[in-house]
Parts: C-alpha cells; sequence; structure tokens
C-alpha cells in the first residue's frame, strides 16, 4: 500500500531513475496522476505537464467512448471504430459529439496550466505517468495521440496496475513501469491508504508549484529493474 500519490510517485521515480531516459518530459493525467507526476519529474530534474483527455461518450451510453480528445496544439481526436460502427455514426454526427466537448477540455487546459504552453515531446522520452490503471483505456488514447507528436520513446509509468493490463499496455510503448501489479486488483483506492479526490484548483496548485522548481537534467545510467518491462 501507498501512503498517498506523492508517496507512490517517489517510489515510482526511484525505479524509473534506473534507466536511461534521455531528455524525459513527464506527462501526468489529470486529476490523480498530477501528485505522483510531480513526484517524478522532481526526482528525475524533468520538466512536468499534463495530458488532458476527454471522452466522447456514445448516444445514450456516455461511459462507452466512441472517440476521445487529447489535448494539444492542435489537440489530437483519436477515434473508436468500433463503437462508431455500432453505433452507425456519421461523419457528420461525430463531429457534432466531438465539438460538444471541446469546451470542457478547454477548460481544463486553462484551469490546469493557465496560460503555460504545452511541452514539446519531439524527439525526447514522454513519460506518461497516473495513480494507477485498472483497464487502461485512457492510457491507451493517450498513447496514440502522444505516437503522432514524434517522441523518442514513450514509457509508461504507473504505481500499481493489473497484469494484464500491463501486458497490454507493454504491446503500445517502449517501456512500462510498475511497482505493484496484484493478481486481484480490486478498486485503485483500495491500494492507497488515503486517495481523495482531487479538485481543479489543487491540481492546478501542484502544477503551478512544479513550474516554479529549477529544471536541470537528469545524468543517471542505465540499470535493470523486474518491475520494468
Amino acid at each position: 500500500m501507498f501512503e498517498d500519490r506523492r508517496h507512490a510517485g517517489r517510489v515510482l521515480a526511484e525505479e524509473l531513475a534506473r534507466l536511461r531516459l534521455g531528455q524525459p518530459v513527464v506527462l501526468a493525467l489529470p486529476r490523480g496522476g498530477v501528485p505522483v507526476g510531480t513526484e517524478v519529474a522532481r526526482t528525475l530534474h524533468a520538466p512536468l505537464d499534463v495530458l488532458i483527455v476527454r471522452k466522447v461518450g456514445a448516444p445514450g451510453n456516455p461511459e462507452l467512448a466512441a472517440a476521445a480528445i487529447v489535448d494539444g496544439d492542435p489537440p489530437d481526436v483519436v477515434l473508436n471504430r468500433e463503437v462508431i460502427e455500432a453505433y452507425s455514426l456519421s461523419d457528420t454526427e461525430l463531429a457534432e459529439m466531438i465539438k460538444r466537448e471541446r469546451p470542457e477540455l478547454d477548460r481544463r487546459r486553462v484551469a490546469y496550466r493557465g496560460s503555460r504552453h504545452p511541452l514539446s515531446i519531439a524527439g525526447k522520452t514522454a513519460i506518461l505517468v497516473d495513480d494507477g490503471a485498472a483497464t487502461g483505456t485512457t492510457m491507451k488514447v493517450a498513447i496514440r495521440a502522444l505516437k503522432r507528436r514524434s517522441p523518442r520513446q514513450i514509457v509508461v509509468a504507473l504505481p500499481v496496475a493489473p497484469r494484464d493490463t500491463l501486458a497490454e499496455l507493454a504491446q503500445e510503448v517502449d517501456r512500462v513501469a510498475c511497482i505493484s501489479q496484484p493478481a486481484r486488483f480490486r478498486a485503485l483506492g483500495y491500494h492507497y491508504l488515503r486517495f481523495p479526490q482531487l479538485t481543479d484548483e489543487e491540481v492546478a496548485g501542484v502544477l503551478q508549484e512544479a513550474a516554479q522548481e529549477p529544471f536541470q537534467p537528469s545524468k543517471r545510467g542505465d540499470a535493470d529493474s523486474s518491475m520494468i518491462i
């Protein structure tokens, strides 16, 4: 069990520090991934940014994603072809659904990042961080969008996730780092002593704190770790 998200980030950072991750950029999935990513960025002396993913729900079934919008300049739209075909969505209908979700994506961008521009990952190592993953659906969408932005490599970093989810993610990226891989995952909060819901204001505060810290590139070397796939 982790004490809280910050503790999970420090433990995760220790594993990531064993690798040679040239020019890393830490991208945290809000909200829960931000405190974890802050500790990873601090340990690796890497810049920190958020990667906001907004789901576009299918008609009458908002939990089923027909597409997703990933914040960027410009934003990336990742389509779920199986759902689109199952609901017989036309290009016009899909475009309207995506348009309806854009204001919330824009609101979160302003709330979390303010006037700061998103960090470029072209030619760099993108470390994608969250506080855990059950199915890995959001993480997969984020990965697909990141691949379009020409990173040198993509590393997924999680404090806890089921083994089958990690195996699926490992097929999508260059490396996956995970501290705890329980056979029985249960709910994500079960793996933390303190797991409060975070507000937009708290996330913005953590990001502002990280932005004020001096950034120095890491010079760490290689090492093996059984927790890194």
